[in-house]
């Protein structure tokens, strides 16, 4: 039978239509919205790892001096500057003296004066001790005298008044000797007294260093204990570094590090952990440790140069391990997205050391040869239709 030639046009649009909505249903499952999300995935194994501590820390000194004046008073001049190596002891600069030089002269006069006046108390204690010893020697010759009625009892008593007071001259003398030697020693402590501040106003290097600051120029007003010059030991420089808390477990002296300073990037320097600094960072949940050069790169680095410290951590028992880029946190909790039969499953995880490869292991949540997505093209959800590619289509290039 033969069918209307209208029927015929309309099951031919029909079929085109049929063929259209084919391809945009292929399309739109294939490209769209509705299309599966390309996810590259990682098969979980058992291994050890050799987990690695980073950390940016900056260059520091061990050991800082800081040099300045005792008393107050004008910097008179700075024999060194900034770059200088010195010496325990040396010069390095002279406060004012204002006027001390003529106090030391005139302490020396009085000392000279203090002096000629214990010579002088000395000569009368052999004066009145020879005065002492005439009286007394007449005084009992008129004892004797007086026994055999020679002399009358006034004489002997005139010459034991004259003993008396030759005891009372001898005694005088002795006193104004040990004064005179008291003002001697007192001229002679406040002498040394001055002069020992004469050798203050010297600034002088407390140990070997290189001279890293100049705080003061000649001519300025320094406050007692204010600091002029600032020296630091040469040998004794460290890094200081920040390490995260929550990767810094094993973390202990003694352990390896490679340095890599930023005017350096060519060049590793090798080091290790000296000491773990007793107080952390809470604001910034740091570590705070010090570490060493094995040798100290020359020339020396500039204090506060920023320093990337990589620290090699015990290696640790064969676990499963993941790429790190494979965890995510869903609703609050830690976890990965399993393949189970091609469709998606989250499992909650519990995870140990990193290395700085990339790969963690995981203590609790997975077993060897579990399936996981490591790569996605979009946040993925229980219900998502997936497709797993050897390389995500944004990165191949």
């Amino acid at each position: 039978m033969n069918l209307p030639v209208m029927n015929k046009r309309s099951l031919g649009l029909a079929v085109v239509l049929i063929g259209l909505l084919a391809l945009f249903g292929n399309a739109a499952l294939r490209s769209g919205p509705l299309a599966p999300v390309e996810v590259t995935e990682v098969i979980v194994q058992n291994r050890a790892l050799s987990p690695a501590l980073f950390g940016v820390g900056t260059i520091e000194a061990r050991y800082s001096q800081r040099v300045g004046p005792i008393s107050t008073g004008r910097l008179l001049g700075l024999d060194v500057d900034v770059g200088d190596f010195v010496q325990a002891g040396q010069v390095l600069g002279r406060m004012d003296p204002v006027d001390l030089d003529e106090r030391i002269a005139s302490v020396r006069a009085s000392q000279r004066r203090m002096q000629a006046n214990q010579r002088v108390a000395t000569a009368l204690i052999e004066e009145s001790t020879a005065r002492h010893d005439y009286a007394q020697a007449q005084g009992q010759r008129y004892e004797l005298l007086s026994t055999s009625g020679s002399i009358s009892r006034e004489a002997v008593e005139a010459k034991r008044q004259e003993l008396r007071i030759a005891v009372a001259g001898l005694q005088s003398a002795q006193a104004n000797a040990e004064a005179a030697v008291q003002a001697v020693e007192e001229a002679q402590a406040g002498l040394a007294a001055l002069h020992q501040q004469r050798q203050q106003l010297e600034l002088r290097a407390p140990v070997d260093g290189l001279v890293v600051a100049r705080k003061v120029e000649p001519g300025t007003t320094i406050m007692a204990g204010q600091t002029i010059l600032e020296i630091i030991d040469s040998r004794q420089v460290w890094v200081n570094v920040r390490f995260d808390q929550r990767r810094a477990g094993g973390l202990r002296s003694g352990l390896p590090a490679r340095i890599e300073l930023r005017s350096r990037t060519a060049q590793a320097l090798s080091g290790q952990v000296l000491r773990i600094e007793p107080l952390a960072d809470a604001v910034t949940e740091e570590i705070l440790a010090k570490v060493i050069f094995d040798v100290m790169p020359q020339p020396l680095p500039p204090l506060g140069e920023l320093g990337e410290v990589t620290v090699g951590l015990p290696g640790t028992e064969a676990l499963p391990v993941i790429p790190s880029a494979s965890v995510q946190r869903r609703e609050g909790v830690l976890g990965v997205w399993l393949i189970v039969d091609g469709t998606l499953r989250y499992a909650p995880v519990t995870l140990g050391a990193s290395d700085l490869d990339g790969d963690v292991q995981v203590l609790a949540g997975l077993r060897q040869g579990d399936r996981v997505v490591r790569y996605s093209q979009q946040a993925l959800t229980p219900r998502s239709r997936i497709r797993i590619v050897e390389r995500l289509t944004a990165d191949a290039s």
